[in-house]
């Protein structure tokens, strides 16, 4: 191409023509991935590719919203001609708003809200199944719209009130070192100590951040007198019921029976968070980060639920699931080496929808490498006082999620079964 830098052919020493633009640096991301693509950080990895934030200061949230689909449950049977309904609750119901009974099909009109807790109406709207006696305990009723006579006055606003989601950045330090003297031996394979021990460094550094990621807890105190924080990783936001809508009664985190888990079982604790739909463009898509245990367990529940043939001459014997598919959505299968560092973590899977999940660093403390010698900036060497050469990886950073009910957690996961008939 004319103009652009072309790499020589021959053979010689190797110099800046004969790299790519994103070989001299790169992301510590995208470099850890690259190292390590099987490694203990595929979810921090993997994130390198998407868009971070620049958190402003140390606390770094967001608000959210979720809609509002107003309902009621009575709280005692409803007869043929009561008018005037007792509820669990009023919240975010309004005159004129139209509800259908789900056990009879009625609908009726509320005219006012009296309490907390009751409800005028007007019962039988549009005829059909119309002042029904309902006998059964604690009937619900769903919204169906709202409707006005003509010149009728202005109705009361109803608003979504939006919840806060925050979370605090954490510091992330790892350092290496080595004698002057380990720095010059000459090793058998690979390059000299120093480099294979600053590799390892970054390999811890990427780990801690990985762990934290997943598995941390919020926390503000201070720690030999000075400001000390640890983020909320994605299991403890998955966890918050506050971060949920009013249609979900629990979190998305389950204990697998110890008994075993079938297709039916496993399909009942992911499907919850199909509810929700982060990004149309990928839909009802997840990821499963699982341990190994856990991977053995997904395709025990569908080598035991699906019909195999052994043939003449074939080589190739058992298998192996990479896509789990259910009625709603779809799931690749990752095996978390992170996992595999202990027998309970290994029987853990996290369902992770990978469009909720964004990390922000604080202003340019996204992993900085500070040596321990070299020279400062005016070119003098600096002299640390130690025969030694050495460094640390900073990162400061958090984790954000920007709808945690799309996601999952499962723990315990023992055994795969065979659906009952």
């Amino acid at each position: 191409m004319p103009g652009a830098m072309q790499s020589p052919t021959t053979t010689g020493i190797f110099n800046t023509g004969m790299f790519e633009a994103a070989l001299p640096k790169q992301a510590f991301g995208s470099l850890i991935q690259r190292l390590m693509p099987n490694g203990t950080a595929p979810l921090y990895t993997i994130s390198e590719h998407f868009e971070s934030e620049t958190a402003v200061q140390w606390k770094h949230g967001f608000w959210t919203k979720t809609m509002v689909f107003p309902s009621m449950t009575l709280t005692a049977n409803l007869t043929n001609v009561a008018t005037v309904l007792t509820v669990e609750s009023t919240a975010n119901i309004l005159p004129n708003m139209l509800f259908r009974i789900e056990d009879s099909g009625e609908i009726i009109m509320v005219n006012q809200v009296l309490s907390e807790t009751t409800v005028s109406v007007t019962r039988g709207i549009g005829g059909g199944a119309a002042a029904v006696t309902i006998a059964t305990d604690n009937p619900r009723l769903y919204q169906a719209g709202n409707a006005f006579e003509e010149s009728s006055l202005r109705p009361n606003p109803l608003a979504i009130s939006p919840v806060y989601v925050d979370n605090v950045t954490q510091i992330f330090r790892n350092t290496w070192a080595v004698s002057g003297s380990a720095a010059e031996v000459q090793v058998l394979a690979g390059g000299k100590i120093d480099a294979e021990n600053k590799a390892d460094c970054a390999k811890f550094h990427a780990t801690d951040i990985e762990t934290a990621l997943i598995f941390g807890r919020k926390s503000m105190g201070y720690r030999n007198g000075q400001p000390f924080r640890t983020m909320d990783g994605l299991i403890s936001v998955i966890n918050n019921l506050e971060y949920y809508p009013p249609s979900y009664t629990a979190p998305n985190v389950y204990t697998a029976q110890s008994a075993g888990t079938d297709s039916r079982m496993l399909e009942d604790m992911l499907d919850p968070s199909f509810n929700q739909t982060t990004d149309m463009a990928l839909g009802n898509y997840r990821m499963i980060f699982a341990g190994g245990h856990a991977m053995r367990v997904i395709n025990d529940i569908a080598r035991l639920n699906g019909e195999y043939k052994l043939v003449d001459g074939q080589t190739n014997w058992g298998l192996r699931f990479k896509t789990l598919t259910f009625a709603r959505g779809s799931f690749d299968l990752i095996e978390h080496q992170l996992f595999n560092s202990n027998q309970d973590w290994s029987k853990m899977a996290l369902s992770v929808d990978i469009a909720t999940f964004k990390k922000a660093y604080l202003g340019s403390r996204k992993t900085v490498d500070k040596p321990f010698t070299g020279v400062n900036g005016a070119g003098t060497a600096v002299d640390q006082g130690i025969d030694a050469i050495g460094g640390s990886l900073l990162t400061e950073m958090t984790m954000l999620c920007r709808n945690p009910p799309a996601n999952a957690v499962i723990f315990n996961l023992t055994k795969g079964l065979k659906d009952a008939a």
